[in-house]
């Protein structure tokens, strides 16, 4: 009688058409973990190609129409090495440094080196495979480090952007994903929040970004010379293809295809395009024209505010977020570049920086229900949830700055940190690259 049954299921299956035949089998498979959505994992899958999408080309066509038009390719030849790298360290070691076995609440272990030990199974707790999962993660492990480009733009020696940044993936990055995302002693001791990034990425990134125009020292001619964006138009188009990638950027943080995505969504859009309004308001009031690029940065900066609350709070809350980014941010750059006189080229810290802590510090405030935020933890307040938001930021702040430090200097022992000065004036693209960006002739 078994037999019977067992031809009859198997002459069954062979009559269902292919998609039919792919939801008899998939769910037979002991090997899973949990059990797998294809439609969860078709949204973060395509999420990982929206935050590809917006490291290349997206952020090497903002960050490239910024600078003069002698430094263009250096700034798409440096994302794309960075990005490349730190894909290829994150599959050997920095996954399961990030989101191996939360053992010791600083940095994972476990048996996932080289991804092993992750076909077939489900990530746990998770509705999707460990190696889409792994996926996504890699794309922000790809897009953290080449925020921090915009700080050295014009004047890095490219040997040193690759170490450098090779390793800060590894030595920061990492271990403060875990610490949040990996089950590590933030989320788990002090319950601290970051649905998308604004600690792990914005905070990381920004600080460092800090600390690393500190160290290469400023550009000749700064701050007396002006330095004017060579190509705003290719910075709007930068900005549109990263406004659109954060979608996946922070909707595809749900992990799931449902309204926790789309709820994510709506708030990345409503504190973008409030940023970018209110940016405009300002620089009409102030400078007398709101320009292309005030859109641009302003769109960024209500983008990385957003992004730590994005999932936990209401469409309103978000409108809210993205004005306080523009009033936040704007006269950060002033106080970055003309008070203190640092070359934080492109407002690395003053807009990612700065927007990422905002937005981490005020979630303890927006996920308050009255604001129609997801509400607190059992047992925790708005006061407990700004400790711990305060905590985290502060302990990541601290540690990204340190240790970014030490790797910048560590690794000039071997590289120089700049060119020369005549490679300066001449321009990266042909100094560095052998290549112009444009031929006019």
């Amino acid at each position: 009688m078994r037999k019977f049954t067992a031809l009859g299921m198997a002459a069954t299956a062979l009559l269902l058409p292919a998609t039919a035949w792919a939801q008899v089998v998939l769910p037979a498979a002991d090997t899973l973990e949990g059990v797998v959505d294809t439609g969860n994992s078709a949204w973060v899958l395509m999420s990982s190609a929206l935050v590809l999408l917006m490291t290349m080309p997206g952020l090497t066509l903002f960050y490239g129409g910024l600078v003069r038009s002698k430094n263009f390719l250096s700034i798409m030849v440096q994302v794309g090495a960075i990005a490349a790298i730190a894909s290829v360290l994150w599959v050997l070691c920095g996954y399961r440094l990030a989101f191996g076995d939360p053992t010791n609440g600083w940095f994972g272990t476990g048996d996932t080196w080289m991804l092993g030990h992750t076909l077939g199974v489900a990530r746990e707790g998770q509705t999707i495979n460990e190696r889409t999962f792994a996926l996504f993660q890699l794309t922000f492990a790809a897009i953290t480090p080449a925020l921090m480009v915009g700080a050295w733009v014009d004047r890095a020696r490219f040997g040193w952007v690759v170490g450098f940044s090779a390793l800060w993936g590894l030595i920061v990055y990492a271990p403060v994903a875990h610490w949040i995302w990996g089950d590590g002693w933030l989320a788990t001791n002090m319950g601290t929040k970051d649905f998308a990034g604004g600690i792990v990425v914005h905070t990381t990134a920004g600080v460092s970004a800090l600390v690393a125009a500190m160290l290469v020292g400023k550009r000749q001619g700064f701050p007396r010379t002006l330095m004017l964006p060579h190509s705003p138009s290719l910075t709007m188009a930068g900005a549109a293809l990263l406004w659109v990638g954060w979608f996946g950027f922070n909707g595809g943080s749900a992990l799931t295809a449902d309204e926790a995505a789309s709820s994510a969504i709506i708030a990345t859009h409503l504190g973008a395009s409030t940023a970018a309004l209110v940016w405009l308001l300002i620089e009409k009031i102030k400078v007398g024209k709101p320009t292309s690029v005030g859109f641009a940065t302003g769109a960024i900066a209500g983008l990385a505010t957003v992004t730590p609350a994005a999932g936990f709070i209401s469409p309103g809350s978000a409108i809210i977020l993205g004005a306080i980014a523009a009033l936040v941010c704007f006269p950060m750059i002033q106080i970055i570049k003309q008070k203190l006189q640092i070359d934080d080229s492109l407002d690395v810290f003053a807009v990612h920086g700065v927007g990422g802590i905002t937005g981490s510090l005020l979630l303890a405030v927006f996920l308050h229900p009255a604001l129609g935020g997801n509400g607190f933890d059992e047992g925790t307040t708005m006061l407990s949830q700004f400790s711990a938001q305060a905590v985290g930021v502060g302990a990541v702040a601290i540690w990204s700055a340190v240790a970014t430090a030490v790797i910048a200097v560590l690794v000039s022992f071997f590289i120089p940190m700049r060119v020369g000065e005549d490679d300066e004036r001449e321009g990266l693209d042909l100094a560095s690259h052998g290549e112009r960006a444009w031929e006019l002739e």
